[in-house]
């Protein structure tokens, strides 16, 4: 299973340095826009549903 994406609030917590977080968040983000979608994950969806599958057959 994939890690969960992070907000870019806790960008800082998972580099163990905030500047470090920014400074990598400025020039990622730099000539983007960001689109935030919230909802179900269809590509968690469809693992699981292939997980079940393999329990099922097995």
């Amino acid at each position: 299973m994939t890690a969960p994406s992070r907000p870019f609030s806790e960008w800082g917590q998972v580099f163990g340095d905030e500047v470090l977080a920014t400074v990598i968040l400025d020039r990622l983000l730099h000539h983007l826009d960001v689109i935030s979608i919230n909802g179900p994950s269809y590509r968690l969806k469809n693992r699981l549903a292939a997980i079940e599958r393999e329990t099922d057959v097995a």
